[in-house]
């Protein structure tokens, strides 16, 4: 992998990368920064450390000489699940941490930053070095998305359904278009990442795949049209519903998408600028993959896999939501684990998810790609999650 920048270049990618982090938190109270309603949804403070964690983990506390750690404890507050790297605390528990405060994250922020700063400017750049401290930018991407979502879980979980910002950041509408459906002829194609740029381990490796002629919707899903689903008694008729996805409506007394009330005869939904009326011509977003499966036979049709995504992607706009296919996650051919902690980073979670393609409107501008691979559980909707359908 060939990974040719600068020093120049690789610190201010540093430097934006974790700013950021702190705009998309400069909206938020203190009260904000600790909350966690749900094991899913992470506090946001958590988010700050466990970026901030990363990078003095894996290169400062080891290619930075004389390094000092922040606070030895710290490794056990921010470890997210590398079982390679210490003990940690729960998931589920991340909201009870009253302490470190706030004021101590952002102080152990700027400790961190400092010494990555000073660190490349001195260091040696190996390609392992470039590559792993690049690494460390799209991790912080992620966790960028993540807190855009969990932000919206936490904000959207109020009682008060407080705003989170009166700009524009959801408005995903296009008035007035047609769907229409793409024919993609049978063949053998080449899927996975391909170039000398970055990419995580579970685009690789590159690899053939034989695929019938199918259909594949060039826009997403709408709310209009998810509304005539449930209008229609979607969520009341089990024959649309995998087993499992139909006792989680039961349990879970499921009638709308994530966010959705009905409030004096009208659908709402919770936005970053707070309740809104339900805005018809938007893609439906916040759905599960039973969810998504369900509209799909209502439908007639059928989820695409992610290989008929890929290859179909070129054809039409992605990006504005995560989309969800019919795949398992699993390993490609000839998949191999990175060697120490950050080998946990993907291989050991194929199992019991399934594949999304493309990005959202939380996703940061440039992290994803074609060939990108994000998952999810069947039942999680705190996502910025869609659906496009083929046949």
């Amino acid at each position: 992998m060939k990974l040719l920048v600068t020093k120049d270049e690789l610190i201010n990618r540093y430097k934006q990368v974790r700013m950021n982090s702190e705009q998309i938190c400069s909206p938020l109270q203190a009260e904000d920064y600790v909350v966690q309603p749900v094991q899913e949804v992470s506090p946001p403070k958590w988010h700050l450390g466990h970026t901030t964690w990363f990078f003095e983990t894996f290169i400062l506390k080891f290619h930075a000489p004389g390094y000092r750690l922040f606070d030895p404890q710290y490794n056990y507050v921010f470890n997210s699940y590398y079982e390679s790297v210490g003990a940690r605390v729960i998931r589920t528990n991340r909201g009870n941490l009253s302490r470190p405060t706030v004021k101590d994250i952002y102080r152990y922020r700027k400790y961190v930053d400092n010494a990555m700063v000073e660190f490349i400017g001195k260091c040696s750049l190996t390609s392992e070095l470039i590559h792993l401290i690049i690494l460390g930018f799209n991790h912080e991407e992620q966790h960028q998305e993540l807190l855009y979502t969990d932000i919206k879980y936490i904000l959207g979980h109020n009682p008060l359904f407080p705003p989170y910002s009166t700009e524009k950041l959801e408005m995903t509408s296009q008035p007035g278009r047609t769907t229409k459906m793409m024919v993609i002829p049978e063949g053998i194609y080449e899927t996975g990442y391909e170039g000398d740029g970055f990419c995580w381990d579970n685009e690789l490796a590159r690899h053939k795949v034989y695929l019938n002629v199918f259909e594949i919707s060039d826009s997403l899903v709408t709310n209009e049209e998810y509304l005539e689903f449930m209008e229609d008694g979607g969520y009341e008729q089990f024959q649309h519903w995998h087993s499992e996805g139909w006792d989680w409506v039961k349990k879970q007394h499921i009638h709308a998408p994530m966010y959705w009330h009905r409030e004096d005869g009208q659908w709402m939904n919770y936005t970053f600028n707070g309740l809104q009326p339900v805005n018809k011509e938007e893609p439906v977003c916040h759905i599960n993959f039973f969810e998504a499966a369900a509209f799909a036979t209502w439908k007639g049709l059928r989820l695409p896999t992610e290989f008929e995504w890929e290859v179909a992607s070129l054809l039409f706009e992605w990006g504005k939501r995560w989309e969800w296919t019919q795949s398992a996650y699993l390993p490609y051919p000839h998949f191999s684990k990175a060697p120490g902690a950050l080998g946990e980073y993907n291989g050991k979670f194929m199992v019991n998810q399934h594949v999304l393609r493309g990005a959202s409107i939380a996703t940061p501008a440039g992290h994803s790609r074609r060939t990108y691979r994000n998952f999810f559980p069947t039942n999680q909707r705190w996502q910025f999650t869609g659906i496009r359908l083929a046949k």
